[in-house]
């Protein structure tokens, strides 16, 4: 049998995380540290691999209960090889040190059993809850494995040179930096501020960092919710910046 499909083949090296293409990461396990991926992510695996779904506490529960964020986990244990990939969509392994990264749940799709991760609370300096005020913060060290929708692009982000960008089209961020959001209390208001252009809210990065947008303001699609009306239209549905503004600015 012959075919182009055989170029395809695994990709030979010694790295514990390696992008097999774009859309396919291959995570080596030794036995020793374990790996959380997304559930239901696995694709193949060689090798004896074990998959438990990851156990969280009841601090963990409750805050994912409160809050909708928080991650769906497996542990990934035992010596050999697994293929994770959700969607298609593009894999990008990120080295996470003493700094720390904030990130969307819904992005992730492995991170190494050391690093600790905690939901957080993005608050308005009003006192009123905003829009995406939940998000992940990841630190410690080790590797996370994100994903996008199409190719991204990391942007710096220095005292002298701050970034916008939409707030649907923004995958992670530098847990350091200063964030702040722009946004109307309802449709109409965007429609007014932004005329037809189509375009509402949109955070703002201070301080020294990086923040990593994705050419997409749509979520993927086992998350998303298809709105009606101005919800659809502006990203103001319940999964468009996360849909609950209901303030003019959140800072962290």
């Amino acid at each position: 049998m012959q075919s182009p499909l055989f170029a395809y083949t695994e990709q030979q090296t010694q790295d514990r995380y390696a992008v097999q293409n774009p859309q396919l990461l291959r995570v080596a396990l030794t036995g020793q540290d374990d790996v959380l991926a997304r559930k239901g992510a696995m694709v193949a695996y060689q090798g004896l691999i074990d998959f438990d779904g990851e156990y969280q506490s009841q601090s963990q529960r409750r805050s994912r209960a409160h809050t909708g964020e928080g991650l769906e986990l497996m542990r990934c244990s035992g010596q050999g090889t697994v293929y994770l990939a959700n969607l298609a969509q593009y894999i990008h392994v990120v080295d996470v040190d003493h700094d720390g990264m904030t990130v969307d749940s819904v992005y992730v799709l492995a991170l190494d059993s050391t690093l600790h991760t905690e939901v957080i609370a993005v608050d308005s300096q009003y006192g009123i809850s905003g829009s995406g005020k939940y998000q992940l913060n990841i630190s410690g060290r080790g590797k996370v494995a994100l994903m996008t929708s199409g190719q991204p692009l990391m942007m710096q982000v220095t005292p002298e040179k701050y970034v916008n960008a939409d707030a649907d089209a923004v995958v992670a961020w530098s847990s350091g930096l200063r964030v702040q959001m722009q946004a109307q209390t309802h449709s109409s208001g965007v429609m007014r501020r932004r005329g037809n252009t189509g375009e509402g809210w949109e955070l703002s990065f201070l301080g020294q960092g990086y923040a990593l947008v994705q050419p997409s303001e749509v979520m993927p699609p086992q998350h998303a919710v298809i709105g009606q009306g101005l919800g659809a239209q502006y990203g103001v549905g319940q999964q468009g910046a996360h849909g609950q503004n209901q303030n003019n600015v959140w800072s962290r």
